[in-house]
């Protein structure tokens, strides 16, 4: 049963003017400096290099935007999901044999790619929802407020500082201004950390010494069966992370990417991407939640912004002063404009279910956002073992996965209206 679509569905977004290049560009620094943080700290607790993983952030960026067809606006970081197993082959093994085992990750995807491509991605979409795929980015989004707390939390003044620059930018902002409330309140951060003697005289030392150009500290993959059987298992989490990020950025933009390019296009080219970053000696790359968040706040959704933001990361990486001079940004500013980043992405899953007219007068809608919910951010971790590798599933892997297994088995009880960008349809 099909509704008439609306001349201008609630979730499209308006269109913009083309902007000028120099705005274009200081949009894409922002990019760059909200994935910064979260980028550099995964090889730091690894034990990889911060300049390698910056190099290779961007590079898969730009190889995601290639083959994805440069339609879908999503910056690639480092991934957290790999860093336990990493941080045991480099430790036991050496950082060549991590290497080797991202790049099986990287393949893997390739096969569910090409798994997808042959059962097709309509059968995926029927088993998310609205009332799966709305409390599935609130998960995403709350399931960070952690990470953002324990940042501001060490120093609140700063972080509050941050938070409210962004805020009052985006609100009352004119012109570029209100298009890049993140990169204000990140400068407006740092000059009180600066006035007030946040940033260490160790950090200022380091930007002092640091030459202006120079090669990261690229290093060759090895291949180690051992280390491919401890890592590649992840891909099968990091493959749902994928589908909920994919649907939580088409839902921030206004357009359904699991449909086009289509899931199994997604895939590779996030296969092919994470597999350019292990070559290098990078960590695995993934597509970032922070970079969405600046997407819903700034409603600038043009990915050619994203590919400068890639380039911006192609040149800090290349640069060691201008990566001192971001690893010098106090956490207390990170947390500020994490706070704002993280807490839109679980609007837009608020927004999602508000759009879908979801009935919580039925307790069949009701258990499957509370299962979503209670297990996606209680903390809830359960271990599987994939050809004798040991594996956890929590935080929105288990949450999706859960809440489809819900929806699939739960009698439904009414028509839910999926707000797409293609007009309303009732699904069931």
């Amino acid at each position: 049963m099909t509704q008439t679509a609306p001349a201008s569905p609630p979730s499209s977004p308006p269109p913009r003017p083309p902007l000028r290049p120099e705005r274009r560009l200081v949009l894409g620094l922002q990019h760059s400096i909200a994935m910064f943080g979260a980028t550099v700290l995964v090889p730091i607790l690894v034990g990889l290099s911060p300049s390698v993983a910056l190099f290779g952030a961007g590079l898969a960026t730009l190889i995601f935007h290639l083959l994805s067809g440069g339609r879908v606006p999503i910056f690639l970081g480092s991934s957290f999901a790999f860093i336990a197993p990493t941080a045991l082959v480099v430790k036991e093994l050496g950082p060549g044999a991590a290497a080797g085992g991202l790049i099986a990750a990287g393949l893997m995807y390739l096969l569910f790619s090409g798994l997808v491509r042959l059962f097709g991605t309509g059968r995926l979409l029927r088993v998310f929802p609205p009332v799966v795929t709305g409390p599935v980015i609130i998960v995403i989004g709350l399931g960070l407020s952690d990470v953002a707390v324990d940042q501001a939390k060490t120093n609140w003044g700063l972080a509050l500082a941050t938070l409210l620059a962004a805020v009052v930018t985006s609100v009352f902002g004119r012109g570029l201004f209100r298009m890049i409330p993140i990169l204000v309140g990140v400068v407006a951060g740092y000059l009180v950390a600066l006035a007030t003697g946040a940033v260490s005289a160790e950090a200022l030392a380091a930007i002092r010494a640091a030459p202006l150009l120079g090669l990261p500290d690229f290093h060759a993959p090895t291949l180690d069966w051992r280390a491919v059987a401890i890592i590649a298992p992840v891909a099968v989490v990091t493959f749902i992370e994928h589908v909920g990020d994919v649907i939580v950025n088409g839902r921030v933009v206004g357009q359904n990417f699991l449909k086009s390019p289509g899931l199994s296009r997604t895939l590779f080219a996030d296969g092919v991407a994470n597999i350019s970053s292990a070559a290098l000696g990078g960590p695995a790359a993934t597509t970032y939640a922070e970079n969405t968040g600046v997407l819903a706040l700034t409603r600038v959704y043009d990915p050619a912004i994203l590919r400068i933001g890639a380039v911006f990361a192609l040149l800090f990486g290349c640069s060691p002063k201008l990566a001192a001079v971001l690893r010098s940004l106090p956490p207390g500013v990170l947390g500020g404009v994490s706070i704002l980043l993280f807490g839109m992405i679980a609007s837009v899953g608020i927004r999602t279910l508000a759009e879908a007219r979801i009935d919580f007068a039925h307790s069949r809608n009701l258990i499957v956002v509370s299962l979503i919910l209670v297990l996606g951010l209680g903390g809830a971790a359960f271990p599987i073992s994939v050809g004798g590798t040991s594996l956890s599933l929590s935080g929105m892997a288990l949450a999706a996965l859960v809440g489809i297994v819900a929806n699939l088995l739960l009698p439904a009880q009414k028509a839910e209206v999926d707000a797409s960008p293609e007009g309303e349809r009732v699904i069931h």
